[in-house]
């Protein structure tokens, strides 16, 4: 017997519950998420401090979030990978430094776009 499809608010609900999950074990579990929140706790602030338009605003606080996403996937990808077998296997090795290319080509849009804004 199959159990009744959630919908409406209480699925909106559980969706919540699970993303919050999803953070608080990111931050419990992955350094370079728990850096990537600090930076990003100093230059979302910044963002809105800097007299740049608002579009430029936009960017710069998307980029900065860009990369918290990036590593979020990355992270998920990890965690599977490690759930199929802790022994080195070519594709699992390929699949995290692919994970790990992403978040190293979102850090250098951030920068990018940051130095583009606020320097020329």
């Amino acid at each position: 017997m199959s159990s009744k499809p959630v919908h409406g608010f209480k699925r909106l609900k559980n969706a919540t519950r699970y993303s919050c999950q999803g953070l608080k074990a990111a931050f419990k579990n992955e350094a370079a998420f728990r850096e990537e929140i600090l930076l990003s706790v100093v230059l979302i602030p910044l963002a809105f401090w800097l007299d740049v338009s608002q579009v430029e605003r936009i960017l710069l606080i998307v980029t900065v979030l860009l990369v918290m996403l990036v590593e979020l996937l990355n992270s998920a990808i990890e965690a599977v990978v490690d759930r199929v077998g802790t022994e080195h296997h070519e594709l699992a090795g390929r699949a995290k430094d692919i994970g790990s290319a992403a978040v190293m080509v979102a850090m250098i849009i951030t920068g990018y776009t940051w130095v583009e804004i606020l320097f020329f």
